[in-house]
């Protein structure tokens, strides 16, 4: 279980602190607005409504007793940069923050974020992958140019083992589960045989998929 500091309750901001609820996760929740605040009451250990630009406010949250401070604010970039500057002035361990492209990403970079998410470029990746294609379920990216895909079976793999079809050394790929009627088998050996209605759980190269799967 870990400390969180989360700034900013918008849209964003409140479907991590339910998240973190889930996880049971100690969240602290800091917004401007006041019915903000009050909408993320029953997902977070405490919460403040105050400014996250000022210094003395930031300090009385105790910034260094805080594992991970996540500013999720994203209807004011001023005060997003401000205040992820100040969270690593006043000590904290690890600082996320939210940016809408890359030279937003890159000031926040230069004034103290640890790690960059990019929700609206991510969730937007995600549905074109996804619904572009006939065959895709899901889709992870983990860098530009690895990702895990939930694909489904090919009507020719039907029926074969993951040894008999050998894409790990045919194309590089790794068949990491299996799902079916919303199962999940991760116990994955050459000797699994592939079925009728199954997805798969793949993963490697962007090209690679695409290539293999016609994608």
């Amino acid at each position: 279980m870990k400390s969180v500091l989360l700034i900013g309750l918008g849209r964003f901001g409140r479907h991590i602190a339910e998240k973190l609820y889930e996880l049971h996760h100690q969240v602290m929740a800091v917004d401007k607005k006041e019915e903000r605040v009050d909408a993320v009451l029953p997902f977070v250990t405490n919460a403040q409504i105050g400014d996250s630009t000022n210094e003395d406010f930031l300090m009385s949250l105790g910034i260094r007793n805080f594992d991970l401070c996540i500013v999720a604010i994203g209807d004011d970039f001023q005060s997003s940069l401000e205040t992820t500057s100040l969270l690593k002035e006043l000590g904290a361990r690890l600082v996320v923050s939210r940016a809408a492209g890359d030279v937003q990403a890159k000031f926040l970079l230069r004034n103290g974020a640890d790690e960059i998410v990019y929700p609206e470029r991510q969730l937007a990746n995600w549905t074109a992958i996804r619904y572009s294609s006939d065959h895709i379920f899901d889709y992870i990216e983990l860098d530009e140019e690895h990702s895990i895909f939930e694909i489904q079976v090919p009507e020719d793999w039907v029926g074969k083992t993951v040894g008999e079809l050998d894409i790990r050394k045919k194309y590089n790929l790794n068949i990491m589960a299996l799902k079916q009627a919303g199962r999940l088998d991760l116990s994955i050996t050459p000797d699994t045989r592939m079925v009728q209605d199954q997805t798969m759980l793949v993963l490697g190269t962007n090209k690679e998929v695409q290539k293999v799967f016609h994608i």
